[in-house]
Parts: structure tokens; C-alpha cells; sequence
């Protein structure tokens, strides 16, 4: 009696976290999937949930590597304990968690489908929508498919079924067709630093250019040089004067009475990542090498102008 408990724990244990295993390797597939098709079909009306996410790609690939081996491992135990009779193909504790496992399928496949559909109503390309269904549809079906012909099947002891052993095989073919993919789109780890180097000089450069406006609207009249600017706001220091990757000062350039410039080197372009189109990232697009963002100064709204920040 103590040792079917202890077996009951044990095949709970295995099946839970196989659960949890599956559910990783399920939405990581997915993502990944979105991605690439976020990738390869540009939406121009470039809605949120319509663009290309490095940090979801990485997600995904991270879940991937991890999560797979953990649900063969466990998998591989499960039907390894019902081909030799240690589990019970009737057992409520395979019965209770493989019905988990179907409903957990199905809301899987349903939020999917809820999120496609609402960014297809929201304007998202047909063929995108279509796509991102199709496969929801085909990860979600796949599970469930094994699942249920798994707790249907008559025979399990001391038999190798090759469905079920089809199905892993298959699975797992593309479960790395899938990874390969995502490495092929997603950047190197050395790309991906390079890029963070680069938003850092944007975000001291959207500092700046936030102080000199305000300095303008305060002095009429553009600052001779940072150092100005600097001295007359607390919260622009110097550290938001230098390049992080090069420690050489940027470059601050008078163009007229209303334009200025900055300048300094980036490692790379930030013209096709894909970036939300709204004036902020339009307004810091650069290229690789040394680089001058021309700027223009904005009125302050009415009542603002002889607001000096401290």
C-alpha cells in the first residue's frame, strides 16, 4: 500500500512536470513562430502587436533549450513506466493530469486565437492573421491530438506503440526546425549589446535634447555648449556627455537659431529594426559610424515658456 502511494507520487511528480515543461516548449514555439512572421510580413500601419521583438525571440530560444529536454526526459520515464506495468494506463492519477494536459491544450489554443483574432480587428494584414492562426491551430491540435489518442488507446504494457513514438520523433523534428530558425533571425548576444550601447547615446541624447529645449524657451537663445547646459539643470550631468562605448564627449553643433546637432559614433543602424513609427524613434534613426542627428527647438505651450527647471 505505502509503495503505491509512493509510485502515485511519483508518476504526479512526473506528470506535472511534463505539464509545466510542455507549456514552455508550446508558447516558445509559438512566439518564435510570431516572430519570424511579424519579421518577414511588415504591417505599415506597424501596430504594437504586430512588430518584430528581439526579446521575445530570445524568450522563446531560452524556453526552448531548457524546456525541451526536461518534458523527453519526463515524457520518456512516463510511457517508459506504462510499457512495463509500474504505471497503470487506468490510473486516475494519468487519467486526472492527461485531461489536464488537454484542457491546459485548449486554453492554449484559445488565448492564441483570441490575440490573432483581436489584432485582425484591430487592422493586422490578412495574411499575417491567417498565418499566426493556422499556427495556433496546428501547436495546440498537435498536443491535443497525442493527448487523447494517448488516454484512448487500449494497450500500453509491454508494447511500443508507434504512433506515440511517431509523434515524439515528429514533434521533436520540428522543435528544432523551429530553433535553428530562431537563430537565424534572432541577433548574436554581441549584436544585441551593441544595439543596448547605442539606445544608451540615443536616451543621453533625448536628455539633452530636452534641456536645450528648455534652455531656449527660457533664454531665447541656444546654448554655446553643453557645458551650459549642464550648469543650468541639475539633472543633466556629466555622464550624459560621453560616449559609453568610446568615453569621447559628443559633439554639440550650433546649425541656426532654432537647429543644432549632435554627433558622436555608433556600432550600429537602428533604420530597420523594425522600431514603433512615432516621433521619438523617428527623430533618433541612425546609421553605423560617426553620426549627426540634426534637431530642431519646440515651442513650449502657452504659460511655459518662463519655466526654468531646476
Amino acid at each position: 500500500m505505502e509503495e503505491q502511494k509512493n509510485n502515485a507520487a511519483k508518476h504526479a511528480f512526473f506528470y506535472f512536470l511534463s505539464l509545466i515543461a510542455l507549456v514552455f516548449v508550446a508558447i516558445a514555439t509559438g512566439t518564435i513562430i510570431f516572430q519570424i512572421i511579424n519579421k518577414e510580413i511588415v504591417d505599415i500601419i506597424n501596430e504594437y502587436s504586430g512588430l518584430y521583438s528581439d526579446v521575445a525571440i530570445r524568450f522563446g530560444i531560452s524556453a526552448l533549450i531548457i524546456a525541451t529536454p526536461i518534458f523527453y526526459v519526463t515524457a520518456r520515464q512516463i510511457y517508459k513506466n506504462l510499457a512495463s506495468g509500474a504505471l497503470d494506463k487506468d490510473s486516475g492519477v494519468r487519467k486526472w493530469l492527461t485531461y489536464l494536459i488537454l484542457l491546459v491544450a485548449i486554453v492554449v489554443m484559445i488565448s492564441w486565437l483570441i490575440s490573432t483574432l483581436n489584432s485582425f480587428l484591430g487592422g493586422e494584414i490578412t495574411t499575417k492573421f491567417i498565418l499566426k492562426s493556422v499556427t495556433a491551430l496546428f501547436i495546440s491540435g498537435f498536443i491535443f491530438s497525442f493527448y487523447l489518442y494517448d488516454i484512448r488507446r487500449d494497450k500500453a504494457v509491454g508494447k511500443k506503440d508507434k504512433v506515440i513514438t511517431s509523434y515524439f520523433y515528429v514533434s521533436l523534428a520540428l522543435i528544432l526546425v523551429v530553433l535553428v530558425a530562431a537563430f537565424m533571425f534572432v541577433d548574436s548576444p554581441v549584436k544585441t549589446r551593441n544595439k543596448k550601447i547605442d539606445q544608451s547615446i540615443v536616451d543621453d541624447f533625448s536628455r539633452l535634447s530636452g534641456a536645450i529645449n528648455s534652455y531656449y524657451n527660457y533664454y531665447d537663445h541656444l546654448p554655446e555648449n553643453l557645458e551650459q547646459v549642464t550648469m543650468e539643470y541639475d539633472y543633466i550631468d556629466e555622464d550624459y556627455l560621453n560616449n559609453p562605448q568610446t568615453d569621447q564627449a559628443y559633439q554639440y553643433n550650433v546649425l541656426g537659431s532654432k537647429e543644432y546637432e549632435l554627433c558622436t559614433d555608433f556600432i550600429t543602424s537602428n533604420k530597420d529594426k523594425g522600431a514603433l513609427d512615432d516621433f521619438y524613434n523617428q527623430q533618433w534613426l541612425h546609421e553605423a559610424g560617426y553620426q549627426c542627428l540634426k534637431q530642431k527647438i519646440t515651442k513650449e505651450p502657452a504659460g511655459m515658456e518662463d519655466v526654468r527647471p531646476l
